[in-house]
């Protein structure tokens, strides 16, 4: 009972998940702990300092991307979470093996990451809401921040409304009529 309550706690919704997948405790419990198994064989490493400014850089080009052009910008945040995980040294081949990898250490915005990589799967089909493909890249930053351990950029209006932050909008035009 106590391994039980150990991998519900540490797995949280993926617990749930499984659960319902499988339609029994004792197989969702079997994955996760052949998860762990499978993990602790993996020679994970932290991000240089380099790496971790060069993917906040491209965090900041993701985000500001998306008010012209939401379904690239959803696209390109897949694809740098994709990188900063094959640094850190997760398989990133197919999303369901690298999904089980990230769940044992980063099981708290696993369903984030999954909601994201299936807006993206849609967009890519031209499927997705703009509400959706927002949500993606919210969904993708709360990854990017659990795995950087920290906040990659603040959060930044990704909608065509203009922000009133003095020191990220443009200055006012003159709109009167001389």
């Amino acid at each position: 009972m106590q391994r039980r309550r150990a991998l519900r706690e540490k797995f949280g919704d993926e617990y749930e998940r499984l659960v319902d997948e499988f339609q029994s405790t004792s197989a969702a419990e079997k994955e996760l702990r052949e998860r762990e198994r499978r993990h602790a064989e993996l020679e994970l490493r932290e991000l240089s300092t380099e790496a971790r400014t060069r993917y906040i850089e491209e965090w900041q080009e993701v985000q500001a991307r998306f008010v012209d052009a939401p379904e690239e910008s959803v696209v390109a945040a897949d694809a740098v979470v994709t990188r900063v995980l094959d640094d850190i040294g997760y398989p990133t081949g197919e999303f369901d093996d690298q999904a089980a990898h990230v769940s044992v250490d980063h099981a708290r915005t696993l369903s984030a990451y999954r909601r994201a990589h299936e807006i993206t799967e849609r967009s890519t089909r031209h499927e997705a809401t703009e509400d959706e493909l927002r949500q993606a890249v919210l969904d993708y930053r709360e990854l990017m921040t659990d795995l950087l351990g920290e906040t990659p950029v603040p959060p930044v209006e990704t909608s065509a409304t203009p922000t009133h932050d003095t020191d990220a909008s443009p200055a006012p035009r003159d709109t009167s009529r001389h």
